[in-house]
């Protein structure tokens, strides 16, 4: 069995493009399932005036023959029945901001080049498992949390991971080497390069250079003199160079949040009461990781027939402890929510964050000589699941039948070396 470092290279990175399939169609079958799901859908301007343009079909509209940039005149023409849905971009915020949450769990280097897809780098994020599960997990948390499909590409580099995740879609994962550079995209003309284009393509042709086969094997001096630092870039491009950073430009996060759809519909309050916890704990991780706090916990509840109804409270005092959002969370739940009722997806979002070194944490006068304990322990075990993955520990409530008793205790998953780990790294 291959040890998981074999997976990493010693001396370079691991890049992952994300790019979601059909993305504005795809978000509103995820809002409406009922009313677009395997349908033939178009987004488009101006829909009742038949002129505007055809912004993204789904993947059934382009089997009728449907393609981004017709017009909706044409598109009609071509499938009478084609379901035309003017955009909402507001709605494609939420859904971009969704996923990149998830994608940014796994690494803190994304870098969103658009609404519809980012790179991440997961050289550093060996402790989530390979690329290729860490690429998995990505993908099938999108599609379980947002109800969303996209395509994932490997490789290590950026040009190269933007090329794999265009070969398989909807919904593929694919690996781009280095050394499958040459049996890959040599055959393939130049426009297909990412970055160079379809004019860019028709001047190499008229130069006799028409696949990437044959940029690779062109003289340097030759594209230098006709296309200056382009030429170059080219060169290197098509031999699958390319060393530009995964450069981290998400803003400070407005809120925090995670949502899990139910593998069925939950009525019982125990079984609430330990999903809530999870989400807590989760989102306070998080939350750590940022090294933020927050004063507004609000909780999502969505029924089986998609009614969502959210409710939020604000705290006395910020907070970055998972059982204060767990127990906040807990009580806007009993308050507004009638028992018995089914719940098909549950959520917890934190608001009102503030950086933690400027947050005055305020401790509550029969907490305070506990407090530097709790924090000792919370940060012992975010150094546990750093180095071992976020499954090490588990809140014991997670598994018992009174996780509001339970919230501060914990069960370990592993060895004696998590044991020793913990001894080392405990503050005395």
């Amino acid at each position: 069995m291959r040890n998981i470092d074999d997976y990493y290279p010693v001396n370079g990175r691991v890049v992952l493009h994300i790019d979601m399939n059909a993305f504005y169609c795809s978000v509103h079958e995820a809002e409406e399932p009922q009313k677009y799901r395997n349908k033939p859908t178009a987004v488009a301007g101006s829909v009742e005036l038949r002129k505007g343009v055809i912004v993204t079909c789904s993947y059934a509209a382009r089997a009728r023959g449907i393609r981004t940039g017709m017009t909706v005149r044409e598109g009609l023409r071509k499938y009478p029945k084609l379901i035309l849905i003017a955009p909402d971009f507001h709605l494609y915020r939420r859904y971009s901001k969704a996923f990149m949450d998830i994608a940014y769990r796994y690494t803190p280097l994304l870098q969103a080049t658009s609404i519809d897809e980012c790179y991440l780098d997961i050289t550093g994020s060996r402790q989530f498992g390979t690329p290729l599960e860490i690429a998995h997990e990505i993908q099938s948390r999108i599609a379980a949390e947002l109800g969303l499909p996209c395509s994932i590409g490997i490789a290590p580099n950026k040009l190269l991971a933007k090329m794999a995740s265009d070969m398989k879609k909807p919904k593929g994962i694919t690996v781009l080497r280095l050394r499958d550079v040459p049996s890959l995209l040599w055959d393939k003309p130049c426009s297909e390069l990412f970055g160079i284009g379809r004019k860019t393509g028709e001047k190499l042709k008229k130069m006799g250079i028409y696949t990437l086969g044959q940029l690779a094997a062109t003289d340097e001096q030759v594209l230098s003199e006709r296309f200056g630092v382009m030429g170059l870039w080219m060169k290197q491009a098509a031999h699958g160079i390319d060393e530009s950073p995964v450069r981290e430009e998400r803003e400070k996060n407005k809120s925090i949040g995670h949502t899990t759809t139910l593998p069925r519909d939950v009525t019982d309050l125990e079984d609430v009461k330990r999903i809530m916890l999870n989400l807590a704990d989760q989102v306070a991780r998080r939350l750590r990781r940022q090294q933020l706090m927050a004063q507004t916990v609000q909780i999502t509840i969505r029924t089986p027939d998609m009614k969502t109804i959210t409710r939020s409270q604000t705290l006395g005092n910020v907070t970055e402890q998972a059982d204060d959002i767990y127990r906040e969370a807990c009580e806007l739940y009993l308050r507004h929510w009638n028992k018995g009722k089914p719940i098909r997806l549950l959520g917890i979002t934190l608001q009102n964050l503030v950086p933690r070194e400027s947050s005055a944490l305020q401790l509550d006068l029969f907490d305070y000589e506990q407090q530097p304990k709790k924090e000792s322990l919370t940060k012992t075990m975010d150094l546990l699941r750093d180095k071992f993955g976020e499954d090490a520990i588990l809140t014991a409530g997670m598994l018992s039948d009174d996780p509001s008793a339970l919230i501060r205790n914990y069960k370990i998953r592993g060895t004696s070396l998590q044991t020793d780990f913990l001894r080392e790294n405990r503050e005395e």
